[in-house]
């Protein structure tokens, strides 16, 4: 560390957990965090502020007035702009500390991308809302012996819980499938800011523990906030016939490309185009058609009822409708 670097994180040096040593594993480290939504945005500006030297940030989103609320990073201008949450984080993280090294991917995390978004980092966090990505998040980190933190927050309930592969359990010792029926989600029974602020301290102290001392407790905590309830559990055994870490058997490493996916929530579908689109080109004929607003991100793309937002990865979240045959039939029609 130079005197700069001494100075600025002085404070965190005088705590034992961490001190001189452990600071300069934080300037040394690679964090990658999936999704930046309510969790991922926390969890990007504490680690930048905590001096983790290299951050890589996925998202395949935008941001939206509604995600004001209780998204840390982000500000009306954000969403005026309808800036990808990955290029907006990385902006404002330049803000907050100059040194940290930031990689923004405007992506959706998938099987046949994983290996190159995800190579690097030491340690990945979970920002995400929904399970299908968080199994695959497990397969790549128990495949590799890449540690991980789960979290999730919804109303005012949270859960989080560090996986260190080869030592606690996995994410599919405790859930071997993905909860069944309609579950709640952020758009239908709400969230507070500060159950969200809350499970992503908690993810990243476990990260923080991880990145200095190489581990942290193999626990389950879980917050529900309006009532002051805090509970915190002693992980389970590993079980040896878990499917990832028992088998080690990662079907969601290897699971074929889903062209379409229902976003939680939001009357929403993703569709995966198969090539990269130019967004100016695309502007210029669809605006005799409906209104276009762009940026070098994203065009959107507004014809009542709908509203389509594409990627220049050839992406696009069509909002107005959850039936994937209808986002799939506008996407052919407006995008090609």
């Amino acid at each position: 560390m130079d005197p700069s670097e001494r100075e600025r994180y002085s404070r965190q040096i005088l705590f034992p957990g961490i001190g001189e040593r452990g600071q300069q594993a934080l300037l040394d480290a690679h964090v990658a965090i999936v999704g930046c939504g309510a969790l991922g945005s926390f969890q990007a500006a504490a680690l930048a502020r905590a001096g983790v030297g290299r951050l890589t940030i996925i998202d395949r989103d935008y941001i939206e007035p509604s995600n004001l609320h209780r998204q840390w990073l982000f500000e009306e201008a954000d969403a005026a702009e309808a800036l990808p949450k990955a290029v907006a984080a990385e902006r404002r993280i330049a803000h907050i500390n100059s040194q940290v090294r930031v990689r923004a991917v405007v992506a959706d995390l998938t099987a046949a991308n994983a290996e190159e978004i995800l190579t690097g980092p030491g340690l990945i966090l979970d920002g995400t809302d929904n399970f299908e990505t968080r199994y695959l998040i497990n397969d790549y980190s128990v495949s590799l012996g890449i540690p991980w933190v789960y979290g999730a927050a919804v109303a005012s309930y949270g859960i989080t819980m560090p996986v260190i592969p080869g030592h606690t359990a996995c994410l599919r010792c405790v859930y071997p499938d993905a909860p069944g029926g309609a579950q709640p989600t952020c758009e239908t029974a709400g969230v507070l800011n500060v159950i969200v602020s809350a499970v992503a301290s908690f993810q990243v102290a476990d990260a923080l523990q991880i990145l200095v001392s190489g581990s942290a407790p193999a626990r389950i905590t879980t917050i529900e906030v309006w009532t002051g309830e805090v509970r915190r559990i002693a992980g389970p055994e590993r079980d040896p016939e878990c499917p990832a870490c028992g088998r080690r058997e990662f079907p969601f490493l290897a699971a074929t490309r889903n062209h379409t996916a229902i976003l939680c929530g939001r009357n929403a579908v993703q569709v995966r185009g198969e090539r990269t689109v130019d967004l100016p080109a695309l502007g210029a004929r669809l605006a005799p058609l409906g209104e276009v607003r762009a940026n070098e991100y994203a065009l959107r793309f507004a014809i009542a009822p709908y509203e389509i937002t594409v990627f220049a990865d050839g992406r696009a979240i069509i909002k107005g409708t959850s039936d994937t045959g209808v986002a799939r039939s506008l996407y052919a029609r407006y995008v090609g």
